[in-house]
């Protein structure tokens, strides 16, 4: 069993060198190979990413010449694993990479006809209260049991990554492909992970109540968009 882990970097120069190191554990594994996706990054990220690459022989990059979403580099980075397990997390490290050994192990457990996702804890009573309020809503929404929507990481077999239609490109990816779990039956298993400051930079979409309010906008959007679609 193979697992592949997929990584967008969207202007993450200042966090590559360490994420890598932080793969390097990763890495050293046979069974797992690293894919960072250069989201259409506008730093220096390729040419950190040309550097430092050599010295990370399981870890390789996937370039995105212009940044199309959250979503969409992810996508792109599942479309070129090798992995018949996939997984994606953050390049911010406020979830660790290392986690994905965690969520490995119930596959190992339970073979591919599951969902392994992360669930967050020592976070901020403001983004818990975000968090608890649109899992109430999507789950109200969409009559199925959805929590903490986009803790990372996530972790799913390739057959159930083939058989999604029409993923969005933009951050509802995380609520398109926990739902799609729920509504096909996989068994869904969930796991702590803290949840820490970022190490460089700042987030591209959690900076203030503004740039929350026009996540939650998009999110909603994309939720009665599903919702028409299980009506058809």
């Amino acid at each position: 069993m193979k697992l592949s882990l997929i990584i967008p970097c969207y202007n993450e120069a200042e966090n590559l060198p360490l994420l890598l190191e932080r793969c390097s554990t990763l890495s050293d594994k046979s069974d797992i190979e690293v894919i960072l996706v250069d989201n259409g990054s506008t730093d220096n990220s390729p040419e950190v990413l040309e550097k430092l690459l050599p010295i990370y022989p399981h870890c390789r990059a996937v370039r995105v010449p212009v940044n199309q979403g959250y979503g969409f580099g992810i996508l792109s980075g599942l479309d070129a694993a090798k992995g018949d397990v996939l997984a994606w997390t953050h390049a911010d490290m406020q979830a660790d990479p290392k986690d994905v050994l965690r969520a490995f192990e119930f596959f190992k457990l339970h073979g591919n006809h599951i969902y392994v996702k992360g669930q967050r804890i020592k976070r901020p009573l403001a983004d818990v209260f975000f968090t608890a309020s649109m899992s109430v809503f999507e789950t109200c929404l969409l009559q199925t049991k959805l929590w903490d929507i986009n803790a990372q990481p996530n972790m799913f077999s390739k057959e159930f990554f083939e058989s999604w239609r029409n993923p969005p490109h933009d951050f509802s990816l995380d609520l398109y492909v926990y739902f799609k779990a729920r509504t096909q039956g996989l068994t869904v298993y969930r796991f702590p992970v803290e949840f820490v400051e970022r190490a460089h930079g700042v987030s591209h979409w959690n900076v203030n109540w503004a740039s929350k309010m026009k996540f939650i906008r998009r999110t909603i959007e994309f939720s009665f968009e599903l919702k028409k679609r299980l009506s058809k």
